[in-house]
C-alpha cells in the first residue's frame, strides 16, 4: 500500500507547519495588526521602471503579485530589481490600468526568488504618459 495512515499524518503535520510558518494571518497575530487589510491574490502584472520621472518602457517586465491591499501589494520578483519608482500595469475585465508605486523593500525568498513590497500611490492617465500607449498585455 502506497499511503499509509501514518504518512498521511506526517503529511499532515509537515503542511500545518509550513503553512503555519509562512501565513501572513498568523504573523498578524505575533506582530498586531496591519494598518490595511491585505488580500491573498495571485496574479501577474507588468512593472515599468521609472528613471527621471519618466516610465522607462524597454525596461518593463512581468511579476506575481502575492497580495494586495487598498494602498499597495507585494509582488514576487524573479531577480533582485533595484527600483525605487515604477508603474505597475494591472490587467482586469475594464482593460489595462497603470499605477504608480514606491518600492519599500525588498527581500530574499530563496532559490532565486524576490519578494518586493510597494506602496501605490496613484492611478495614471495615458494621456499624461504617451509611452505608456504602446504597452501591451
Amino acid at each position: 500500500m502506497l499511503f499509509t495512515e501514518k504518512k498521511e499524518v506526517e503529511v499532515e503535520r509537515f503542511l500545518l507547519r509550513l503553512a503555519n510558518g509562512n501565513c501572513s494571518q498568523i504573523d498578524a497575530l505575533a506582530e498586531g495588526p496591519r494598518v490595511d487589510s491585505r488580500v491573498n491574490i495571485t496574479m501577474v502584472v507588468l512593472v515599468i521602471p521609472v528613471e527621471d520621472r519618466k516610465p522607462v518602457v524597454g525596461r518593463m517586465f512581468a511579476a506575481v503579485t502575492q497580495d494586495i491591499s487598498n494602498t499597495g501589494a507585494s509582488l514576487v520578483l524573479d531577480r533582485p530589481r533595484a527600483l525605487d519608482e515604477m508603474i505597475l500595469v494591472f490587467r482586469s475585465d475594464s482593460g489595462i490600468r497603470f499605477l504608480r508605486a514606491e518600492a519599500t523593500h525588498l527581500d530574499p525568498m530563496g532559490a532565486g526568488f524576490y519578494h518586493l513590497g510597494v506602496d501605490i500611490t496613484r492611478l495614471l492617465r495615458t494621456a499624461d504618459f504617451p509611452e505608456l500607449q504602446t504597452v501591451t498585455f
